[in-house]
């Protein structure tokens, strides 16, 4: 039986949806506050929203909501 003690669980639907405005700017609710920036990457686990030349690293379990625009 094998030892699954690293899970990884992600949404398909909201990383199909965010893969398709790669590049746009959006702003990201989390847990601890928002980041408004553009989107430069999506993962399955994370996305990366650069603020002000920054990058952000947003694990998609913090995500509570995106708004494009």
């Amino acid at each position: 039986m094998a030892n699954n003690n690293m899970l990884s669980f992600y949404d398909p639907y909201v990383y199909q949806t965010l893969t398709t405005i790669v590049g746009n700017i959006v702003t990201v609710q989390t847990m601890r506050g928002s980041v408004r920036g553009s989107l430069k990457n999506v993962f399955p686990d994370h996305i990366v929203v650069e603020s002000n030349g920054t990058p952000f690293f947003i694990r998609t379990q913090q995500i509570i909501w995106i708004f494009p625009g």
